[in-house]
Formats: C-alpha cells, sequence, structure tokens
C-alpha cells in the first residue's frame, strides 16, 4: 500500500520557468519514482499553441494520474466548446483561473473514487502569452490560487527545488538574454539531478521568444546527449576553476610570503 501511494504520487521532480524582457524559457525533468525498482518516464511539459495568436506551457508536479487527467481536460474542452478554455480566456490572469479551477475539480474527482487515502494533489507552472499583451508565468498550488513571479527574482520552480534555486538566484534577471537564462536553467537542473536521484533525464527545454506566437525552441535532451553532456562537463570544469580563483586565506599569504 505504502508503494501504491508513492507511486501514485509521483512527486519527486523538478520545473521551472523563467520570465525574461526577451520572452520566456520552460525546463523539466522526465522521471516519476515508485522506489529503485520502479522508474518511468512521463512528459511534465505540455504546451498548447495557436500559432499567431496565443501560446501556453503547462510544467507539472504531483500526483501523475491528476496530471494526466487536468492535461487531458485542458486540450478537449476547447474542441467541445466548453467554456472557459485555453483558447477563449482573455488573458493570462483568466487562463490561471480556469487551470486552478480544473485542477480542483479533477482532484475532487479522484478522491471520491480513492479508499486508500491517496494524495490526489498536483502543483502546476503555468506561463505564455495571448496576443496584445506581455508574457507571464503563474505557480498554481493543489488549492487553485496561484502566485506571479517577483521583479526581483522572475522565474518560478516546483518539486525538487532547493538544488537548482542558488543558481537562479544569483543569475536570473529581466535583462538576462534567452541563450544564456536556457543554458543557466539547464544547469539549474543539472545540479538538481546530481543531487537528488529521483530527478532525472530526459530534460526537456522549451525557449519562447516575446511576442513570436509560436511553438518557441524545444530540446530534448536525453542522458547520453552530447550537448547535456558538454554543458555539465563545462560547468563542472568552470566551478572547479573558480574555486581554485577563490582568494587565499590571510594565513595561506603569509606562508606563501614566507617562502
Amino acid at each position: 500500500m505504502r508503494l501504491q501511494h508513492i507511486h501514485a504520487g509521483a512527486r519527486m521532480t523538478y520545473c521551472l520557468a523563467i520570465n525574461l524582457n526577451q520572452g520566456l524559457v520552460f525546463c523539466s525533468d522526465s522521471r516519476t519514482n515508485a522506489g529503485t525498482d520502479n522508474v518511468s518516464v512521463y512528459s511534465k511539459m505540455h504546451s498548447f499553441v495557436w500559432p499567431g495568436e496565443r501560446f501556453f506551457v503547462l510544467l507539472s508536479a504531483g500526483n501523475l494520474a491528476t496530471t494526466q487527467a487536468v492535461v487531458k481536460k485542458l486540450r478537449s474542452d476547447v474542441p467541445a466548446g466548453l467554456v472557459p478554455n485555453l483558447y477563449t480566456v482573455g488573458s493570462m490572469h483568466e487562463a490561471a483561473d480556469y487551470v486552478g479551477m480544473v485542477s480542483t475539480q479533477v482532484q475532487k474527482t479522484q478522491a471520491s473514487r480513492d479508499t486508500a487515502h491517496t494524495s490526489f494533489e498536483a502543483t502546476f507552472i503555468f506561463g505564455g502569452q495571448i496576443k496584445g499583451a506581455p508574457p507571464e508565468i503563474f505557480l498554481i498550488y493543489p488549492q487553485g490560487n496561484y502566485i506571479h513571479e517577483s521583479d526581483e527574482h522572475p522565474f518560478l520552480q516546483i518539486g525538487e527545488i532547493k538544488y537548482g534555486k542558488p543558481i537562479l538566484d544569483r543569475v536570473i534577471r529581466r535583462d538576462l538574454d534567452l541563450a544564456r537564462a536556457a543554458r543557466c536553467a539547464l544547469v539549474s537542473m543539472n545540479s538538481t539531478c546530481r543531487s537528488n536521484v529521483t530527478v532525472g533525464p530526459p530534460i526537456e527545454l522549451l525557449i519562447y521568444p516575446r511576442d513570436s506566437l509560436n511553438e518557441g525552441r524545444r530540446l530534448y535532451l536525453t542522458d547520453d546527449d552530447p550537448f547535456a553532456r558538454e554543458l555539465a562537463e563545462r560547468w563542472q570544469q568552470g566551478l572547479m576553476l573558480a574555486l581554485e580563483n577563490l582568494p587565499p586565506f590571510p594565513w595561506e599569504r603569509r606562508s606563501t610570503a614566507r617562502d
């Protein structure tokens, strides 16, 4: 019963989104975990695009059954003509309200069928742009309410956030260019994967230029991807070089001077 509960939750994940002057960056891992002998791969990055009109991305963490049901409903509400839906909402805030409403409804439905006291909670990062409005990102809690990123720290994280947060705090600013921010997101993900084995590849990265209103540039990086490996190696080398270049302690200076 314990393993069933953990698998239903599939909580071990890391996703982040960055909102810059130039556009948006999204990054997520793909690993779900129910113990060392039950590891699966599911995409946690879901895009909804109407070229030239609107662009949305949903990053998911939490109960896998809930997140899959939420994504399915978001996709099916549009052709079904159910209002609101992602095509009819007039603003990003309305879209976030809608996603939060769908999430809470799905959780209630899942819980009503359950007899094992499973947690069906899910947390999402929702971001994108509607034509004529600026890009925005939101963190949507299991209760359906949400927050916006701050100007001081224009990024949001869900899942195992603590390992990859320091690099984001030090580097990410609104005026950073998309390519550097995307590499920073991958370094943040790499640090998390190294520190927590329940977070792992394939890694998905999406770079969306502001006002493009298209699918953006999406990368799918496996464990043996040459670019991902080179990035990790360069980052490791850079850390070691930075460590060597740190100022010595006062007694080290005195020792060097005597020599």
